[in-house]
């Protein structure tokens, strides 16, 4: 291992569904069943379970799309295919994914959220998703010499500080250093298969981003609890899957004014000794409306004492509102 990796302290299961509440799942693996030099190729699967309280299961949605992505230039996009069908989405095709994606996505289909608010989260994260595949390819052994490209990167998050780990391996020997993450405890519930979607081993150098919300009740009248859980993993050849990013963030919903009145995140797994120090960025949410969460980490949440990764999962709680209203009535309520 790399003498100056980060933390090891990945989660293992998850917690149980509590009666009242709602879990959204979403999985995105990156594939390249061509080897180094071949395509990418980016699946994700998603769903929204209601528990209710009295216990029962209910799937409120279920998404699924696939994105083929050629090997070099700008990355173009070769196909798309989205479950439920987004017709105006095949107007990306041809079109680069190293920037820009997102907008693209939100100019081709404006109405996506609205409409299909779980599939709109899973392809909001397929930007990134693509970005960290990079990782595969090092540990594949195509290893590129850095960039200026890479170095004009410094400072934008914690793990880029200058002279911080990785920017000074890069200025040192002109490569980006790889770092070996551990053995990936698996997510899933052995007394409640329903406590992820259905996935499937990933094969030799594909990766996988996991995501887990969970939107319950309270104690408290009038609020709810926030539970999330975001990991990147890898699965080595002839050896284990391991974690390479993974955060838990708790937060606290006020179900009145739809404002987040607590969050704060863990740094479970980490690549660089400095990523941590960014977990406490989470917490500059708090007072804000959760429907404002992406352009809060847009506007707020950059520089070196915030974590990409970290931003990336607060960009999640955008969808919070879809979630509570598909929670079931309070106990209370439907004994009168």
């Amino acid at each position: 291992m790399h003498p100056r990796h980060g933390i090891h302290e990945p989660t293992a299961g998850s917690p149980a569904r509590p009666p009242g509440s709602v879990r959204r799942t979403i999985t995105i693996d990156a594939l390249r069943p061509d080897g180094a030099q071949g395509n990418l190729r980016l699946v994700g699967k998603g769903r929204d379970l209601i528990t209710g309280v009295d216990g029962a299961s209910e799937v409120a949605a279920e998404a699924r799309f696939t994105l083929e992505i050629a090997p070099d230039g700008q990355r173009n996009l070769l196909r798309i295919e989205t479950t439920p069908a987004v017709p105006e989405l095949q107007s990306l095709v041809g079109t680069g994914t190293t920037a820009g994606l997102r907008r693209r996505i939100a100019q081709a289909a404006p109405d996506l959220h609205a409409a299909q608010p779980l599939l709109e989260a899973m392809l909001d994260d397929a930007p990134v998703s693509a970005l960290v595949s990079g990782y595969a390819l090092g540990r594949m052994g195509l290893v590129p010499r850095a960039t200026g490209m890479l170095l004009a990167q410094t400072d934008q998050c914690a793990g880029w500080a200058r002279g911080a780990t990785l920017i000074s391996a890069i200025e040192q020997d002109g490569m980006v250093p790889t770092v070996t993450g551990p053995i990936a405890p698996p997510l899933t519930r052995p007394d409640d298969p329903l406590a992820w979607h259905e996935t499937s081993q990933l094969p030799p150098h594909g990766m996988r981003r996991h995501r887990r919300l969970d939107v319950t009740r309270s104690a408290e009248t009038g609020s709810c609890d926030l539970d999330l859980l975001f990991r990147d993993s890898y699965q080595a050849a002839g050896g284990p899957e391991t974690v390479i990013h993974e955060y838990t963030v708790a937060g606290r919903l006020d179900l009145t004014t739809m404002t987040l009145v607590e969050v704060s995140s863990v740094p479970r797994a980490l690549p660089w000794v400095e990523c941590p120090l960014a977990a406490a960025s989470a917490s500059r949410l708090t007072g804000t409306p959760v429907a404002d969460a992406r352009k809060m980490v847009r506007t707020d949440l950059q520089g070196t004492s915030t974590c990409t990764h970290l931003n990336d999962t607060l960009r999640s709680l955008v969808g919070v509102p879809e979630l509570v209203s598909l929670l079931p009535p309070a106990q209370r309520d439907t004994l009168r």
